[in-house]
């Protein structure tokens, strides 16, 4: 089940979001060598403040992190817009109804078939979370390896700009637009085929 965290309701799922966070440190310090801000061995930096939402995947049998994605406001400070509009051959894409998909993080623990399985789990209550909330589009930065996958996927994608080395890595950056039939273009290989988002929790907007 992918749970939508924001400021609303990230109190009743701290233990969840300091999870996700120790993962990121793992995965994107520790494994990755990114050079990002820790602490007490966790990840987290300027952007995981109140405009953040979170999408994560829990095990539902013992709580487990399994994958997260960090969402950011594109109207308001993000990644791209901040530290990577270089990367956009023009205006960085922004609005309130586009989102950036950032912290893209699957578990270590899961082997290579689950953590497949995770990954299409997470991406389909994305895309769904991006339909109910009208959305028109996501954007992000990536290594070139991902944009391949993601291009590939079937999805409506627009990529910014020509791919760039930075800091030793070829990186660009990309645009998803959605539609009704996003879900419907997936290859096989990206596809779950069961709605992945817990929705009954919210009293309040999602996209606020």
């Amino acid at each position: 089940m992918v749970y939508i965290v924001n400021r609303f309701n990230r109190s009743a799922h701290s233990a969840l979001v300091q999870a996700m966070h120790a993962e990121r440190k793992r995965v994107f310090v520790d494994m990755l060598r990114w050079d990002l801000p820790h602490e007490n061995n966790l990840e987290y930096d300027q952007y995981d403040g109140d405009d953040a939402q979170y999408l994560i995947l829990q095990d539902q049998e013992n709580g487990d992190h399994l994958a997260s994605l960090r969402l950011l406001r594109t109207d308001r400070p993000h990644i791209l817009g901040d530290i990577f509009p270089f990367l956009c051959d023009e205006i960085v894409p922004s609005g309130f109804d586009v989102r950036e998909i950032t912290r893209f993080c699957l578990s270590s623990k899961l082997n290579a078939q689950d953590r497949q399985q995770a990954r299409n789990i997470l991406v389909r209550g994305m895309v769904e979370y991006g339909l109910i909330s009208g959305f028109s589009a996501y954007t992000a930065v990536c290594e070139m390896g991902f944009l391949s996958q993601v291009l590939a996927v079937g999805w409506d994608v627009d990529p910014l700009g020509m791919p760039q080395i930075v800091n030793g890595k070829m990186i660009g950056a990309f645009r998803i637009k959605l539609a009704a039939d996003t879900l419907h273009k997936m290859i096989s290989s990206w596809r779950c085929d069961h709605p992945a988002l817990r929705l009954a929790e919210f009293d309040r907007p999602l996209a606020a």
